[in-house]
């Protein structure tokens, strides 16, 4: 495995054409990660008509390179903007955006460096030593445990919604919703369609997104007399701080392995993995520091972006040891795979080991490179920041509807963008947690069609959940955590109840 890992490494460093793609993937994905509305998978499917000619060991490096660099620069425009890049980037902007407008965007951008390069050398160290294993495991989990595993990520509702559950309910609800628009897939009936052909396709995550988040923040600030460059000072990014390090790193290691976890499970994603890991980072944080998170705490920052580099490389692991797309963007990279004349899986590492262990070398230096690249890149965020909003914004606006509209060739998403920025500026009036409306849009499909799925495969017995080791344990961890916020609550009431009364016999 070295001796390959080592003919990839010099495949990569040698060869000219191999360098100059390295290259491109590096400034393509910086540019195209930070724009609002564009993500790795719209680049790749942009680009893989144009590696047809080249070498397979090139275009992959190209592909992949942009897939991985995507999942940090999405988080710039997080950070600076409060618009994610890329919607693995969401969970960045709740603490990484508080944490810029306090002054302390340097701060916020270099966490965000170290851990998405930390998370990327981690998923690229499982995805080299532990594919065959991680393969085996991926390949174990059915209809019923990945309905599990979607229960898991709706009940973390309860840590996104801080004091006000309901409202958390409500949002989850009606993300809920927004998913089942559409054509079924299992049955093909269309639903909540109201005769419209647009909707027949459903609502794209895109356009949500960047309508609750972009659009809305564009809505908020116009009703500001004020610029950009008031919130946020120049930045000068710290990659390193060693107190900082030292209160994260507890986070960064668990980030990981959910990341992984999360990472080579096909039809899951980065986004999902940057979701649960934020959300499991607040639930098990002390009682008085949960109220910090949302507010500028590094430990959000960490959680996102350790686990969404890891899963974005764990994602490839299906990929290129079964020939399973992990996501959307491996699902467009099975695509590449068949232009080049070869069928991802078990057997390529066979009759093309070299070319296997050169995608990781890529892979692997690319990922070393960002920490060096990173700070002069954000160097030109330095100087949009400092333009005055009222030149900044419609900038924004119209970067995020051509982003918005190349996802589809779709005008109706840009419709679609632009009644979910009114929604998310409105719901923010009242303080309503929007990032709980995200959960039920990407989880919902996942859970719907394998629940369904898995009731197909029983014969209709509902007990198919509970008689299956794995999918039982997430289901019983679930309704745990679910629940232990409020048993929680009772038992420090009732001890403040008992102190008091031992305090005042007489009360």
């Amino acid at each position: 495995m070295l001796e390959l890992l080592w003919l990839g490494l010099l495949n990569v460093v040698t060869d000219p054409m191999n360098i100059l793609m390295l290259f491109l993937a590096i400034v393509i994905g910086y540019i195209g990660g930070a724009i609002p509305g564009i993500s790795g998978t719209m680049l790749v499917v942009i680009l893989l008509p144009v590696t047809y000619t080249f070498e397979p060991a090139a275009a992959f490096i190209l592909l992949t390179g942009i897939y991985s660099i995507c999942s940090l620069s999405g988080a710039f425009g997080a950070i600076l903007l409060r618009t994610p890049g890329t919607p693995e980037a969401i969970f960045t902007t709740y603490d990484g955006y508080p944490m810029a407008q306090q002054g302390y965007a340097g701060r916020a951008l270099g966490i965000t460096i170290l851990t998405s390069v930390i998370g990327g050398l981690v998923g690229v160290f499982f995805l080299i030593t532990l594919t065959p294993f991680l393969a085996e495991v991926a390949l174990s989990f059915s209809s019923p445990e990945y309905f599990a595993l979607a229960f898991m990520g709706l009940t973390v509702v309860a840590s996104l919604s801080g004091k006000d559950v309901l409202k958390g309910l409500i949002g989850v609800l009606f993300g809920l919703m927004i998913a089942t628009i559409g054509m079924d897939a299992l049955t093909g009936s269309l639903r909540y369609t109201f005769g419209m052909p647009v909707l027949t396709s459903g609502i794209h995550l895109i356009p949500v997104i960047t309508g609750l988040f972009a659009i809305s923040e564009f809505i908020k600030k116009s009703t500001e007399s004020h610029t950009l460059e008031n919130a946020i000072k120049v930045v000068k990014t710290k990659v390193f701080e060693k107190e900082i390090f030292k209160k994260i790193s507890p986070t960064i290691a668990g980030s990981s392995l959910i990341g992984m976890f999360i990472g080579i499970l096909p039809g899951v994603g980065a986004t999902t993995a940057s979701m649960l890991a934020y959300s499991e980072t607040v639930r098990w944080s002390k009682d008085e520091e949960k109220e910090t998170f949302g507010k500028g705490n590094p430990k959000g920052i960490a959680a996102s972006e350790t686990a969404n580099n890891v899963a974005a490389m764990g994602s490839l692991v299906p990929l290129l040891a079964l020939g399973i797309p992990g996501g959307a963007t491996t699902a467009i990279l099975i695509g590449a795979f068949i232009l080049h004349g070869m069928q991802p899986g078990p057997m390529l590492f066979k009759t093309d080991p070299v070319l296997m262990y050169t995608i990781f070398a890529g892979l692997l230096v690319s990922n070393i490179l960002m920490l060096f690249v990173s700070t002069p890149f954000i160097k030109l965020f330095e100087k949009i920041i400092r333009i005055p909003y009222s030149v900044l914004g419609p900038l924004i606006v119209v970067l995020c509807a051509i982003g918005t509209y190349t996802v589809r060739n779709s005008f109706f998403d840009i419709i679609v963008m632009v009644i979910f920025g009114v929604i998310g500026y409105l719901l923010e009036r009242f303080k309503f947690p929007l990032a709980t409306i995200i959960l039920g849009v990407v989880l919902g499909p996942i859970a719907e069609s394998q629940f369904r799925r898995s009731v197909q495969m029983s014969d209709g017995d509902f007990t198919i959940f509970l008689t299956r080791p794995i999918s039982v344990t997430l289901i019983a961890v679930s309704i745990l955590m679910l629940f232990f916020p409020l048993v929680s609550d009772y038992f420090k009431k009732r001890k403040k109840k008992n102190n008091n009364t031992n305090i005042n016999p007489t009360a």
